[in-house]
């Protein structure tokens, strides 16, 4: 039996080497000429012990039944209905690529950008290659309280020497170790007990060499409200809190740059003429309701903080593809348990979603492998209930090429893959990434 993964980032990969060991054939299909999805192009790039999964998901490419095949895009060169003519099972997998709005005015200012653009400009991804961060202001403003946003604080005052020895895009590292940036605030708008980092991330803005981290040791005394959730808090929320303590209390070392985090404020407005210059910012209270959830509600009382840039990190969001069922108010291809229903909740025999284009943007990189299992799973019981269609034609790679000419086989990216690491292993570095698609076709067409 026939399956294409639609999306080649972890969750992909997870369903690849799951179904591969069902005995099914599997082609695994990606917008972008390079495999690993947010291993390559989110995840920071001074984390490089977090990309080394890559390792596990290159051994499935040994497989007979297994092929890639990069730069073909869903619903431009290949659509819905012929993956479904030539396969049992159609599996997306292609993530939550927006960022969600914050909806107030002076959003698109100039000077104000979501954090999926920055985050991939400075990793390399090739549509965003182009875009443009001015960082000669003092001032910048991260809104969001989780790991995102911690990565966009930690790489704008990380040294040049630090980005040096990364694979950051030579064209961010140019711009990055040019900042005039001296102060950057994480804007959360409930409080320390309910911010959503992990320890890790958290624990490393108290190691950066010449920034200091500062925390406001009045955002420490807890209301009735969190002082509570943290008496039954897990592990990762105490050690948190354990850490931003430590932060609040330590003198600050000197540094020429700051890290400072601000909770309880939500951002009503960015204000500025032509580009950002401020955010007016709401004061919060932390509330119980109905529920029982804990809740942000406005005070009534604001201030206003400067920011000569505003990175937005409040979420991602997939985005509607190929008449594929979808859920505009979640952002989400319609499923249930991973089998894709349409506005009736009726399913779409053959059709299954897994990963943050299933879920929602959670978890970390390992949580993808259950929500794959999970996937899977169904998509193995509707084989053995004998409901999986049959094609009615072959996936042959001339129809591939017919359709996309320059896509990219697993041979492909090889190339690509010794290509960079070449460039980089003179200078130290893991890589040095190609970032026009031009190019990397270029190089993958090479023999």
């Amino acid at each position: 039996m026939r399956a294409a993964v639609i999306g080649a980032g972890p969750s992909g990969f997870y369903t690849t080497g799951m179904l591969l060991k069902a005995g099914f054939s599997v082609d695994l299909y990606d917008v972008l000429a390079t495999p690993f999805g947010l291993v390559r192009a989110g995840v920071a790039p001074d984390h490089p012990k977090i990309k080394a999964v890559t390792r596990v998901f290159e051994k499935l490419a040994g497989h007979d039944e297994f092929r890639f095949f990069g730069g073909v895009e869903l619903g431009v060169h290949v659509t819905r209905e012929e993956l479904r003519e030539r396969y049992h099972a159609v599996v997306y997998a292609m993530g939550t690529s927006d960022d969600n709005r914050l909806g107030i005015p002076g959003e698109d200012l100039s000077g104000s950008h979501a954090a999926t653009q920055f985050v991939a400009w400075y990793n390399g991804h090739p549509h965003h290659t182009d875009h443009e961060y001015d960082l000669s202001g003092k001032h910048a403003l991260v809104i969001g309280n989780g790991n995102v946003a911690i990565d966009v604080a930690r790489m704008l005052v990380l040294t040049p020497e630090e980005l040096r020895a990364t694979d950051t895009a030579d064209h961010a590292i140019d711009v990055l170790e040019h900042s005039q940036l001296e102060e950057i605030t994480l804007l959360g708008r409930r409080g320390p007990v309910q911010a959503a980092f992990t320890n890790p991330e958290l624990r490393e803005l108290g190691e950066l060499t010449r920034a200091d981290v500062v925390v406001d040791p009045a955002d420490m005394e807890l209301d009735e409200h969190s002082a509570a959730m943290l008496a039954e808090a897990d592990g990762t929320t105490t050690r948190n809190v354990e850490i931003m303590r430590g932060y609040a209390g330590r003198a600050p070392h000197g540094h020429p740059q700051r890290v400072v985090l601000k909770f309880l404020r939500s951002p009503v407005a960015l204000l500025g003429d032509g580009r950002v210059e401020a955010v007016r910012v709401g004061i919060n209270r932390i509330e119980a309701a109905a529920d029982g959830r804990l809740q942000a509600v406005p005070t009534g009382e604001h201030e206003e903080l400067p920011a000569d840039l505003v990175v937005r990190s409040i979420g991602y969001r997939g985005v509607e593809t190929a008449g594929i069922p979808f859920d505009p108010r979640r952002g989400l291809i319609r499923n249930l348990g991973g089998r894709v229903i349409d506005d009736a909740d009726e399913h779409q025999l053959g059709e299954y979603a897994v990963g943050w284009i299933k879920r929602g943007p959670s978890g970390v990189i390992g949580t993808n492998k259950k929500d794959a299992a999970d996937t899977v799973a169904r998509l193995l019981e509707d084989r053995d209930a004998d409901t999986l269609p049959e094609p009615t034609t072959e996936p042959t790679e001339e129809w591939v090429l017919e359709r996309a000419p320059d896509a990219v086989s697993w041979d492909g990216w090889a190339r690509i893959d010794a290509h960079e690491t070449g460039r980089g292993t003179p200078l130290g570095r893991p890589r040095v990434k190609l970032v026009r698609t031009a190019e990397l076709h270029d190089v993958a067409r090479r023999h």
